[in-house]
């Protein structure tokens, strides 16, 4: 997952003002020995933290449905995670760092919202679009003073690039067949003796649909198999 987020991170930053320029951008650690290792002007994402975000958890469960609208498999919601990168410039002036500094932030900011086909796989085939935040407000926990000292570099202008992705913590879950059938109320005497009554089924008009909806499903199974073995014998 941190991987795929990367990988989108590095298409945005790459992408937009910065196109065809030839920036690299690098998600090394922004040390003093890497500082004195460059000899190009690059952009640099520094993942400094990932932590849940507590406050997108949710319980329970939802169905996968079909092309007939039948639930097959059952899913437990994602868990989102904030990854909250540091991006910097680096050129030889100060001046050209904030140019470019500049022109990763205009290429950042319409990308509020990232729909899912905007995504690579797995990340996009949960469905769910992905926000990023650009220089949001920060905590006392995520102060970048605290993390240029650890790092043992002086500070220096950035970006604070936070991303909310979903992260699949639970596989899916096979449903059982479709309910086709009511309850059977069964009438007895008080003394446990033999029924009064004949038998009564109860089938509501959703059970009967959605027994209908199941027979077509497997009419058109056996009717897609028929066409693959004659396409064979062809």
């Amino acid at each position: 997952m941190i991987h795929e987020v990367d990988e989108v991170l590095k298409g945005l930053i790459g992408g937009g003002a910065l196109a065809g320029s030839g920036i690299d951008v690098s998600f090394e650690v922004p040390t003093r020995d890497w500082a004195a290792r460059r000899n190009a002007p690059v952009v640099n994402a520094y993942l400094y933290d990932v932590r849940e975000d507590m406050g997108r958890r949710q319980r329970g469960r939802t169905g996968v449905r079909d092309d007939h609208d039948i639930v097959v498999r059952h899913r437990r919601p994602p868990r989102w995670f904030q990854l909250s990168y540091l991006v910097t410039a680096w050129t030889k002036t100060p001046q050209d760092e904030h140019r470019l500094l500049s022109a990763v932030l205009a290429t950042l900011l319409p990308h509020e919202l990232l729909a899912a086909e905007e995504l690579p796989e797995p990340l996009g085939r949960l469905g769910l679009a992905v926000p990023v935040t650009v220089s949001g407000s920060q905590s006392e926990a995520r102060s970048l003073a605290d993390i240029w000292s650890a790092l043992g570099g002086e500070l220096k202008p950035s970006l604070d690039v936070a991303v909310t992705v979903p992260f699949p913590a639970f596989p899916d879950y096979d449903a059982g067949p479709p309910v086709t059938e009511g309850a059977v109320v069964r009438v007895r005497g008080a003394d446990g003796g033999p029924p009064r009554s004949e038998e009564r089924g109860h089938r509501p008009r959703q059970l009967a649909e959605a027994r209908a909806a199941h027979e077509q499903a497997a009419v058109h199974r056996k009717e897609q198999s028929n066409k693959e073995q004659s396409k064979e014998q062809m």
